[in-house]
Order: C-alpha cells, then structure tokens, then sequence
C-alpha cells in the first residue's frame, strides 16, 4: 500500500504531518520557499493525491489561477480542501492582506454540473464541489453550534436567509478533481 502524497500551499508554520509545505516566507515550516502568485509552481504534474489550501487563498492576486495550478500538479480524482474566511465574517475584513472573500458558492465556477460554470467558464480546471462546511476547524460555543448545524445542513438557505443575523467565520471546501 502507497502512501498518499500530500501538497500544503501556504503552510505557514502550521504544515500537516506527511505534506510538502510550500510558502513564500523562509521563516515558516516550508520545505519549498515559493511565491504562489508566480506560474507555474515548480512541482510535477500529477504528483499529489490530496491538496491543502489553509487561509491561504484570500491572500493570493489571482484565484483562477491557483486552482489551475491545484489541478495541474493533482493525480485524477485528487482532493482539495480549501478553507478560507467566510464573506460575512469580521475577520475576513480585519486583514488588510485579504483580496479575496468567499461564499458558499465561489467554486461553482469549477463545477461542470453548477449552472454557474455553464454559463461563466472561466476556466478549464475542473472540481466536483463534494462538500462545504462552516466552521469545520475553529471551536464553536453552543448557540454557535445550532447555527452551524442548520448552515451546514442547508448552505444555501443559510447564506441568503440568516448569514447576515449570525454570521459565521470560516468554510471548508471539499473539490475533487474532475
């Protein structure tokens, strides 16, 4: 049995067991010191099973981009996880490093079976949006916990009817590579 190779953008100090850490500061747990604004990414394609993408994305000039890179450097039917600040929370507008900010559809537009990659094909990368998440990663009090209960059951609904009264912090994408 193989062991699965795993690729961590933007690892920071906080890289994951068994990964290849790539950051662009020489400071952190990187084992590759790379901008990830520049194209390519000095890595084999198909070379990964799973990719990490951990507040990382929201500091990056050019989404489309990235995701065409993930795609690239992923074996077929590889994973992504992507987390990133939700558009609603606080703290995806504290940072004044953030150039980005997501919804609970932002990767529609790699999805051939979304409408949205229908009509917008930006790109030829394409991932299955198997799953998103709220908060999957930070601690949550109680009434945090039914809100997220609801929000991860019912994205959507979520998003355009309650994210505005409670807001929540981050979302967890699960893309597989199509």
């Amino acid at each position: 049995m193989h062991s699965k190779k795993l690729l961590d953008l933007g690892c920071g100090n906080n890289k994951r067991v068994g990964a290849l850490g790539i950051d662009f500061n020489s400071r952190t747990a990187a084992d590759l010191v790379h901008n990830l604004n520049v194209f390519p990414y000095p890595l084999e394609s198909e070379t990964f099973d799973e990719v990490y993408v951990d507040n990382c994305l929201e500091h990056l000039d050019d989404v489309i981009r990235v995701m065409e890179e993930i795609h690239r450097v992923l074996k077929p039917a590889g994973l992504v996880k992507v987390i990133v600040p939700y558009f609603r929370s606080t703290w995806a507008h504290i940072d004044p490093t953030h150039k980005h900010f997501f919804t609970v559809h932002s990767f529609a537009y790699f999805d051939p079976d979304d409408l949205i990659c229908q009509r917008y094909d930006y790109s030829l990368a394409r991932f299955k949006v198997e799953k998103t998440v709220f908060n999957e990663t930070l601690a949550n009090r109680w009434t945090k916990k039914l809100v997220l209960k609801l929000a991860n059951r019912w994205p959507s609904r979520y998003e355009y009817y309650f994210s505005h009264l409670y807001p929540l912090d981050d979302i967890s994408f699960y893309l597989r590579k199509l």
